[in-house]
């Protein structure tokens, strides 16, 4: 009787949990993985709510090449003035260019981020773009060349000798960045995003910012900002004075 009573509290039981989820669709108990993704997701997921702003990942690639893009401007200003009189270029100043295109753009942005994440998925399978990534990759290595020139050129005052050799350099590194980062925002980036699943990008998101945070120590995108538009006010760059002249009266 004893028995029989237990059986009988626990179908009365079972059948009053159900009533309670009335409409609920029964699942599979979750594995111990799948429980440890969703936690992370969610944590992460509360960690961004936290945050004053979530950047996706392709996002945040374009904004950092938004500050590689503005270190362009900065050589070939420094470029046009080296031409004209080399005592208008600050070493300082270059060389602190110089030093935020190394270590922002090529050991964090290119090495951490496109060459150990986005260039080997896009090679796997002799996809359409591996030539235009082995065309990109040689182009990283040729920019470390130049940046090693300019850092040893810019750490003492730039001497006539070397004024329009720096110039070539810094205008050719110039160029080829220009059609570099165009390249990878247009084609590398969304070819890339289509190759992940959502889940997969928003965990390479969270990955990217914690590269960042490893290699900085906080948000390395707002203080290489910052670090450039100190440099433009130092060589007296600024947006309005960079507005193109009118053009001809036909």
């Amino acid at each position: 009787m004893n028995d029989r009573r237990e059986v009988l509290s626990l179908a009365s039981a079972g059948l009053l949990l159900a009533a309670c989820r009335k409409g609920a669709t029964l699942s599979p108990e979750p594995s111990p993985s799948s429980v440890a993704s969703s936690t992370m997701t969610n944590g992460a997921s509360a960690s961004k709510k936290a945050g004053a702003e979530e950047v996706g990942a392709t996002e945040d690639l374009m904004r950092e090449h938004g500050v590689i893009r503005r270190l362009l401007v900065v050589y070939r200003e420094a470029a046009t003035r080296l031409r004209a009189t080399p005592a208008m270029v600050p070493p300082e100043a270059l060389q602190r260019a110089a030093m935020l295109v190394r270590s922002f753009g090529e050991d964090y942005h290119e090495k951490q981020l496109e060459e150990a994440n986005i260039f080997p998925a896009l090679t796997r399978g002799a996809g359409p773009l591996v030539g235009t990534v082995e065309a990109l990759a040689a182009q990283h290595q040729r920019g470390r060349e130049i940046t090693d020139y300019v850092l040893a050129v810019t750490h003492k005052a730039i001497g006539a000798h070397d004024a329009e050799p720096l110039a070539r350099a810094l205008e050719t590194f110039a160029r080829m960045y220009d059609e570099h980062t165009a390249i990878e925002d247009t084609l590398v980036f969304p070819k890339w995003k289509k190759v992940l699943t959502p889940r997969e990008l928003d965990e390479m998101s969270d990955l990217f910012e914690e590269i960042e945070h490893k290699n900085f120590g906080k948000d390395g995108f707002d203080e290489a900002v910052g670090q450039v538009a100190a440099i433009e006010q130092s060589l007296g760059i600024g947006l309005a004075a960079l507005t193109a002249p009118a053009p001809p009266r036909s």
